[in-house]
């Protein structure tokens, strides 16, 4: 295993493009522990004594439409997409040149640009406790003439040569050099802020939509609802390399979609796996990869936390062995290549080079970003991307478009259907679990309030989702907490776990009533296990069809709570929401899975990793007397919302 920057999503940014970057010592100083990161030694695991499996591997699907069917990209891509995705990676051949040289872009339009490279040590790791990767090395600074120099110099010194070698003899090298080489390492410069294509306007790429730069904020986009631009997510980054550079397997954060286009230069090798083979190859990893010592959970998250790091590299053949579809695409300048949600995928270079890639989403990516954003969850990640806000904004413009008159005449193609329904599934799912919760809490006392004031996304203390439509301010701790996580100190508590009374007189309520008024949250919670303990026999089970998000446990639910709803501008208003209650989830459900089959999507069906589960909460009975806990709450119009979509 080789310690790599991600080619396109090395080190992402965490929050609004602040990203982690360690120094060469400190970096060092912190594996002292470990095996030297550049001395080669032979890994059992990784058995690369032959090379044949590399013709094993076929080729990813290859597309050259039009300068027609060119034009708009995500018309494009959705006319292709049933068939790509099966591969999880694809390429599309540009029909349209740049007219302005990468070179002249980034060393007269981007005023010089200037760049600090990585190391990368060229072995294979055994990926235990004392030999893995963890860190990433800085190397030098380079201007883009300067680096080329250096990295054509290296290119020639070992194959006295500089014209391009064919690609099958270039994989052979690669892993043979991974394996028994003698080159210590490699740099790459990964993660550049900034862009090549050209703001000439006489360049015919740079002007076309497929410009990197404008992708993000393209109408169809669901990134271009995003309240702050993010580096390397909605802004493209540049990746500049040399022979043998690499990026380490790994899948786009939160499963977004990826677009790389190759500039200038040698050619690259990608290695895909379809996003349905995604479980298989995070098992593969899981058990013949990464020694168990080093995983810090059991399960499917186990491998994925690693991964996460993007520092993992391996050969493919390990994949097939397992049965693991792995697809290959040769990467040539002026080439696309597009990976689907939830296909991991890694690569190398086979010389000097210069691409650039950004993430995009469309409305199919919802029912996968929810089970990332799950996935992030149950790790205490922090999300880079607000999954919650996206959603409901776009659930807004969805309701504008049901409004207008024409609504039936745009949407008379099966791929809009198609679309609308990857998008209403896991907005039923959300808005389900949203008033299951708030039930349960408001009849425990809780006071919901509407704050119009929140322009910052809100994470929950605990698990780090985003809580856009509401969250939970409790008297017990300062920091917000969300309507759905998971506590693992207290995994066997059911949600909102609240005592119901059914044999209590009228009367007696009124003095209990009363008496709660004065109590503190610490003292309601004493209270609410002290009441009529010989009553449990005759509580009444109240079972309540939640959303298909996973049941979520908090022993926090039990104090004094308080709602807080998401921002004024971006709400969803009550009456937007009457499509709520015209479409059953569990129906939606079968309609996604059907579209899917027709579409020829490849995408795991919201109802097998959310699949409709139930809640079981013991709700309370308080009367609705004048005491300290009390709910308001009010909605405004969406009209900003609105206008900015007609824009």
């Amino acid at each position: 295993m080789i310690m790599a920057g991600n080619e396109e999503a090395a080190l992402k940014p965490v929050s609004c493009g602040a990203r982690l970057r360690r120094s060469r010592d400190a970096s060092l100083r912190e594996e002292v522990s470990m095996r030297d990161p550049f001395l080669k030694h032979r890994v059992k695991k990784f058995d690369l004594s032959s090379l044949d499996w590399i013709d094993q591997i076929p080729e990813c699907p290859v597309f050259s439409p039009s300068v027609e069917e060119f034009e708009d990209p995500f018309i494009y891509l959705s006319k292709i997409a049933p068939v790509a995705a099966k591969y999880g990676i694809c390429k599309i051949v540009s029909p349209i040149c740049a007219s302005v040289p990468v070179g002249t872009v980034l060393t007269k339009e981007q005023g010089g640009l200037k760049f600090t490279t990585r190391v990368q040590p060229l072995r294979l790791s055994e990926w235990s406790m004392d030999d893995k990767f963890a860190f990433f090395m800085s190397g030098r600074k380079y201007t883009f003439r300067d680096f080329e120099k250096i990295a054509n110099k290296g290119f020639v010194r070992r194959y006295s040569s500089a014209a391009c070698l064919p690609a099958r003899y270039m994989e052979e090298e690669f892993w043979h050099e991974i394996a028994f080489g003698k080159m210590e390492s490699v740099e790459y410069a990964c993660d550049i802020d900034g862009s090549a294509f050209s703001s000439s306007p006489n360049d015919q790429l740079g002007r076309s939509k497929w410009n990197l730069k404008k992708l993000s904020r393209l109408s169809k986009s669901i990134l271009r609802l995003l309240r702050t631009a993010i580096p390397g997510v909605t802004d493209p980054m540049l990746y500049i390399g040399m022979l043998f550079s690499m990026f380490a397997w790994h899948v786009e954060d939160h499963y977004l979609y990826s677009i790389n286009y190759h500039h200038c230069g040698a050619s690259k090798t990608w290695y895909g796996i379809p996003g349905k083979a995604a479980p298989d190859f995070e098992k593969v990893v899981r058990e013949h990869v990464y020694d168990h010592e080093i995983l810090s959970g059991e399960g499917e998250t186990a491998a994925f936390d690693i991964l996460l790091g993007k520092t993992t590299m391996f050969p493919p053949n390990i994949l097939l062995h397992h049965h693991v579809p792995v697809y290959r695409a040769i990467q040539k300048p002026g080439e696309f290549v597009i990976t689907f949600p939830r296909a991991y995928h890694s690569g190398f270079s086979h010389g000097f080079n210069c691409g650039e890639a950004v993430n995009f989403a469309v409305g199919e990516w919802f029912p996968l970003g929810a089970i990332a954003s799950q996935r992030y969850a149950l790790l205490k990640r922090i999300p880079l991307l607000p999954y919650e806000e996206l959603l409901c904004k776009e659930a807004t413009l969805l309701d504008h478009e049901f409004s207008t008159p024409s609504y039936k005449d745009m949407t008379t193609s099966t791929g809009d259907t198609h679309i609308q329904h990857c998008m209403k599934v896991p907005f039923v799912q959300l808005m389900r679990l949203q008033h299951c919760v708030r039930w349960s809490l408001m009849k425990m006392g809780a006071r919901m309030h509407y704050k119009a004031d929140t322009d910052a996304t809100v994470l929950c203390s605990i698990c780090k989702r985003d809580c856009y439509v509401a969250h939970v301010m409790c008297n017990c701790r300062v920091d917000a907490i969300c309507l759905c996580h998971e506590d693992a100190d207290d995994s066997d508590c059911e949600v909102f776990r609240v005592k119901r009374r059914s044999g209590v007189t009228p009367e007696r309520r009124h003095t209990e009533d009363s008496t709660i008024t004065t109590f503190t949250g610490n003292q309601v919670l004493k209270r609410l296990k002290k009441i009529h303990a010989d009553d449990r026999q005759q509580q009444k089970l109240v079972e309540v069809s939640c959303g298909t998000i996973d049941p979520v446990h908090t022993h926090h639910s039990r104090h004094c709570l308080d709602f807080i709803s998401g921002n004024e501008d971006d709400s969803v208003h009550p009456t937007k929401l009457k499509m709520l209650h015209q479409l059953d989830a569990n129906v939606m459900e079968d309609e996604f899975a059907s579209s899917q089959k027709h579409n020829g999507c490849n995408y795991l069906s919201p109802s097998v990793e959310l699949g409709p589960k139930r809640l079981r909460i013991l709700g309370p009975s308080f009367p609705r007397g004048n005491h300290e806990l009390e709910i308001s709450c009010s909605f405004q119009e969406d009209s900003d919302l609105a206008s900015h979509h007609a824009q």
